[in-house]
């Protein structure tokens, strides 16, 4: 049984799309420090030629991937895009628990800053922009579904969102997304629903003589 060696054969834009392929499986995966460039290059079927002469280093690449995966954006986020739910639905749909099929290892986003420590890195402006615009997306559907406040809620959401997929990745069981989901309904209650009422607090009147 022979193994097939790495060819240049295929066209650049086809190596390049099989390149990011790789690189989002192994780098979600495995982790991105854990991924190196030849078995990227293995994975891909291109040599290491071939993958530094589409991306200059693995740090344009990884930049490169990040940006790949905040335009097809990961599952939950994409449920806030849903058109045939109501808002709420939608809110409350991102702490849904992920199909028992998929290889869940948290938001790749969130894993990536944890081993991009250098501020100057390609991908850190990548991940931040993306985390932004998502906490963007939770504001403007708390919005429509009537919160009174929807930057507070936007970013207590977005909070929450963040630490349950940090400790299902941590602990590798989706079962905290319940009761962020729990959560998240009482937020969303408290902040669409009637304002509190403020206590009445009775007027002392100055003692009049008789």
């Amino acid at each position: 049984m022979t193994t097939a060696q790495p060819t240049d054969a295929a066209a650049p834009h086809s190596a390049r799309e099989r390149i990011l392929d790789a690189a989002r499986t192994l780098f979600y995966r495995h982790g991105i420090q854990a991924t190196g460039v030849e078995e990227l290059a293995r994975a891909a079927g291109v040599s290491k030629r071939t993958l530094y002469s589409l991306f200059t280093s693995k740090d344009q690449l990884i930049a490169v991937y990040l940006e790949r995966m905040d335009q097809d954006r990961p599952a939950n986020e994409r449920l806030l895009l849903r058109d045939d739910l109501p808002p709420r639905e939608r809110l409350l749909a991102v702490f849904g628990r992920p199909p028992a099929s998929a290889a869940f290892r948290g938001c790749p986003f969130h894993n990536a800053a944890v081993e991009l420590t250098s501020p100057a890195h390609p991908g850190t402006a990548v991940i931040q922009a993306h985390k932004r615009a998502f906490r963007c997306q939770l504001t403007d559907t708390a919005r429509q579904a009537g919160a009174r406040d929807p930057e507070t809620l936007g970013r207590q959401l977005a909070l929450l969102f963040e630490g349950a997929t940090a400790l299902v990745t941590s602990i590798d069981d989706v079962a905290p997304f319940d009761d962020a989901r729990s959560l998240a309904a009482a937020l969303i209650d408290q902040a669409t629903g009637p304002a509190a009422a403020q206590p009445h607090v009775a007027t002392a009147h100055p003692h009049r003589r008789a």
